[in-house]
């Protein structure tokens, strides 16, 4: 799908000179990409002013000290100054040595790995600016003000800003006085972007989504090809490139692309054992949802994706009817709508966003406890991705399904009449096999999706599959029964019909169109009445998943696949999965939260922090996680801090968050142990 054309930035010239009145450039597209179904995307309300932006240098906060310089500090001090821990996770600290060395990485870690801290640790300790290259402005936002709290000097340029701020930044950047600067690759990729940066330093080059580049991806953007060159401008300068969804494949497109073929390779394992996958037949896809909802924690927030704009909107106002907080987001909502519902979904808690795809990429979150899907996602990478969006603070989360009939028929169909050659729509259709395989497995569903991106692993003990085996019946001879009424259909009134009528066939029933087609004198007419109707959409759904059964044009009619042959001789084995419905049923009302990891007697505090956190963060204008994350609050929970002194070793504790809100946080604490 096309980025939405807005018109060019009327900024400054990249090669300015500081200060000066130049005039606007022209050459610089705009940068507010999002994924399909999106067209821009507004900032919340800032609490910089209404630039946009930080400013390029100011530390947060009044009276805090003087940012410093961090050029050849040790990686782990690094570390332990600015983001408040001891020690490096996973292969952190060796993709660190590498960059901060010279040498170029690509990192596949999952979400929540930690990648940011991959790129921004050796652009503080190289001397110069890190270069990152990041595909939306709301992750710009996100991990600038992130960035700033902790005392880094870290800004962006993106057309949010007016010229005069542009203005600040660029001149911060000549003059060595960032840390950090984000760019989105549009901008990039022009002529006066090249300029700028020549008239600076860079001491890293990061490059984040990197999975944008693969043309055969879910998220491609054409704009990342052209950052293969950046290896020819700036030879001398390390470049890390980062992504959480590759299969093998599209790690070798991104070595290939962005040129990196003497880059260390580092492939963290994909599994996010904090999840729990759950996946159930669809029925009543909006009560099931419902029912999924109740059942979570009082307070959770949670990401619903439903595949239309008119379904996101329904979807939340029946939820909103049945007492959860729910609100809607897609392009066609007004930019402000979509602003103000972001900025609560960011700084609230309980807020349940339901949304297309548009949501998601860019927002991190960490409390996020749930992400549901009500449609079936186009391709296992994006369904990856999105439930990839709950649990990224390591705490419990859920990714939850319901999938039927008419999800196969809708996917097989698009694909059917998207445009493109028969490879891409041959691809397409892999992506979706590897889509309904997931949906349909009996086995352990994590180790089904970890498999598909290449990683051998053993059952979970902890998806649905895992925890209630799924019972599984003989389904041939059903299959049987339905393949000949389609040949019978086809050969004798060359004729073809959808999964209703077939059903309708099978079971005997008595409608106008089948006593007006005489569909009553088949010799399979009744023959299926020992199935429920949602008895022979689960057969339907589970033949078209594996390919005996086809789907074709605009009404979704069946036909035989390439393995229907061997089924209608008794050749092939149809085993079959007993649908569960409801099997996420819950009390009507959700059940008050208890904070995992944190000691009943802790609660009181643990509340107590989270209600100060709350106010700070809407003084400032920003999400409470930049504040402080929840795994902070538990420990200063447990540590029962009375100094501070006592608040270094906190985990997500820096010295400059220690300056700011450290009297508070001693305060919270002695309130509660008076």
């Amino acid at each position: 799908m096309p980025r939405p054309v807005e018109p060019a930035d009327p900024g400054v010239p990249f090669d300015a000179p500081p200060f000066d009145d130049a005039p606007p450039f022209d050459d610089v597209p705009p940068d507010e990409w999002a994924p399909p179904e999106d067209d821009g995307w507004m900032p919340p309300p800032e609490p910089y002013g209404g630039s946009g932006a930080p400013p390029a240098a100011a530390p947060p906060g009044p009276g805090a000290p003087p940012v410093r310089d961090f050029t050849g500090t040790a990686p782990v001090d690094v570390l332990r100054e600015v983001y408040g821990y001891d020690a490096f996770r996973g292969d952190q600290a060796a993709i660190i040595d590498q960059v901060t060395g010279g040498g170029d990485a690509v990192v596949l870690m999952p979400t929540g790995g930690g990648k940011s801290v991959c790129y921004q640790v050796p652009a503080l300790v190289r001397p110069g600016t890190g270069l990152v290259v990041s595909p939306l402005i709301a992750l710009m936002h996100d991990q600038v003000d992130a960035l700033v709290a902790n005392g880094v000097r870290a800004a962006y340029l993106n057309s949010t800003q007016d010229a005069a701020e542009r203005r600040r930044v660029e001149q911060a950047y000549v003059s060595g006085g960032l840390d950090l600067l984000y760019v989105a690759p549009e901008r990039l990729n022009t002529d006066s972007a090249r300029r700028l940066l020549g008239q600076g330093r860079l001491s890293v080059i990061a490059i984040d989504e990197a999975h944008c580049v693969s043309q055969w991806g879910h998220d491609f953007r054409p704009d990342y090809l052209g950052l293969g060159d950046l290896a020819e401008r700036f030879p001398d300068v390390p470049r890390i490139a980062l992504t959480a969804t590759a299969t093998p494949a599209t790690h070798r497109e991104i070595s290939e692309r962005l040129q990196l073929p003497g880059a260390r390779h580092f492939v963290s394992s994909f599994d996010r054992p904090n999840i729990q996958y759950r996946i159930e037949a669809k029925s009543d896809p909006r009560r099931q949802l419902t029912a999924f909802i109740r059942s979570q924690p009082e307070g959770a927030a949670g990401i619903v994706y439903a595949l239309s704009r008119k379904s996101v909107e329904q979807t939340a106002e029946y939820l909103s009817a049945q007492g959860i907080d729910a609100l809607p987001y897609h392009a066609g909502l007004p930019a402000e709508t979509r602003a103000a519902n972001q900025s609560r979904f960011l700084r609230e808690d309980g807020v349940v966003m339901v949304a297309t795809i548009a949501f998601g990429m860019g927002i991190d979150k960490p409390d996020v406890r749930f992400v549901a899907h009500i449609d079936l996602p186009k391709s296992v990478e994006g369904y990856y991705q999105e439930t990839g969006r709950a649990g990224r603070d390591g705490q419990p989360a859920v990714a939850w399904m319901a999938y039927g009939l008419g999800d196969v028929v809708q996917q097989r169909r698009m694909i059917d009449q998207s445009p493109g050659d028969r490879t891409y729509k041959m691809r397409l259709g892999q992506h979706l096999d590897a889509m309904l395989a997931l949906c349909e497995t009996v086995g352990c569903r994590r180790q089904n999706l970890l498999g598909y991106f290449g990683e051998a692993s053993t059952p979970c003990g902890n998806c649905d599959t895992c925890i209630e085996a799924p019972d599984t019946w003989d389904g041939l001879v059903p299959a049987q029964k339905l393949l000949s009424t389609i040949v019978r259909l086809q050969r004798e009134r060359n004729q073809a019909f959808g999964a209703g009528h077939l059903i309708d066939i099978l079971r005997g029933a008595s409608t106008d169109r089948i006593r007006q087609q005489g569909h009553d004198a088949l010799a399979t007419y009744g023959l299926g009445a020992d199935l429920s109707d949602q008895d022979w959409r689960s057969v339907i759904r589970q033949l078209l998943a594996r390919g005996i059964l086809v789907a074709r044009g605009e009404y979704g009619t069946l036909a035989l696949g390439e393995s229907a042959g061997g089924v209608l001789r008794g050749e092939t084995p149809v085993p079959l999965r007993r649908d569960t419905i409801g099997r996420t049923s819950a009390p009507r009302v959700r059940r008050a939260a208890a904070p995992d990891g944190v000691a009943a007697g802790d609660v009181p505090l643990f509340e107590a922090l989270r209600a100060w956190r709350a106010g700070v963060a809407r003084e400032l204008g920003v999400p409470a996680y930049i504040v402080f994350g929840d795994a902070t609050l538990r420990a200063l929970a447990q540590r029962r801090p009375s100094s501070l002194a006592d608040l270094d070793g906190v985990p997500g504790i820096g010295a400059k968050k220690r300056e700011a809100y450290g009297d508070a946080v001693l305060e919270v604490v002695a309130e509660q142990a008076a």
